[in-house]
């Protein structure tokens, strides 16, 4: 577990120094709720707002309704849609259908926790009003999440996620990496708080982009 942990923060400290072309900072808030239908499915709703441009102006905007199967102890299997509005360079905003499936592994040794995401995504574009808005671009997400649970209201956590584009011409390569410090902070057993600073780095694009990204987001269960 040491290797793992001195892996994970030098990967981070890696993606710290490599910094692009184009910086922005930008603000992240949701609002995320869980309602737990029987032991093994739960139904989520999340809608998150995130401001960019120095915190300026609204981003994006992106409404998320997912269901998940509780397969076993550490497995879980997912599957969401979300509609997304984001913002472009002429102030106006694309209309964006996002589906997207999760299998996530968690693992507990004492008071660490380990998270292991994979995520297989498509998503449409100006269906209506684009040429290519037939046409899905699909991704592929990977995630690696440490928390440390110091006590029953604090837990602080690292994650990093690599983005990968699938089915193009150019083959396998990242085309962005988030690496995220952050701590949650539980009110009681159904609602907490999350807070959380991330580093987004674009990579293989002509002008790539470093996004340093403040999140707050609140979470309930019921």
């Amino acid at each position: 577990m040491r290797k793992v942990l001195s892996s994970f923060l030098f990967v981070i400290l890696v993606g710290f120094s490599a910094f692009g072309q184009s910086k922005d900072a930008q603000l992240w808030t949701s609002i995320n709720l869980d309602k737990k239908i029987n032991r093994a499915f739960s139904l989520s709703l999340s809608e998150e707002i995130r401001f960019t441009d120095n915190i300026s102006e609204i981003g994006t905007q992106f409404t998320d309704l997912g269901i998940t199967w509780k397969l076993h102890k550490n497995w879980r299997l997912s599957g969401n849609y979300r509609f997304t509005n984001k913002r472009r360079l002429d102030d106006s905003y694309s209309k964006r259908h996002r589906y997207y499936f999760d299998l996530v592994y968690r693992k507990k040794f004492d008071k660490l926790n380990l998270s292991l995401r994979t995520r297989f995504q498509s998503q449409y574009a100006d269906v209506n009003s684009s040429e290519t808005g037939k046409i899905p671009e699909y991704y592929s997400r990977n995630k690696i999440s440490l928390k440390y649970e110091i006590n029953k209201k604090y837990t602080p956590y690292l994650t990093t996620e690599l983005f990968t584009p699938l089915f193009t011409t150019e083959g396998f390569y990242l085309d962005n990496v988030r690496y995220s410090a952050g701590i949650e902070y539980s009110f009681n057993k159904r609602s907490s708080l999350d807070l959380f600073y991330m580093i987004q780095q674009e990579y293989n694009k002509s002008r790539p982009e470093t996004d340093f990204v403040i999140g707050l987001g609140y979470n309930h269960s019921f």
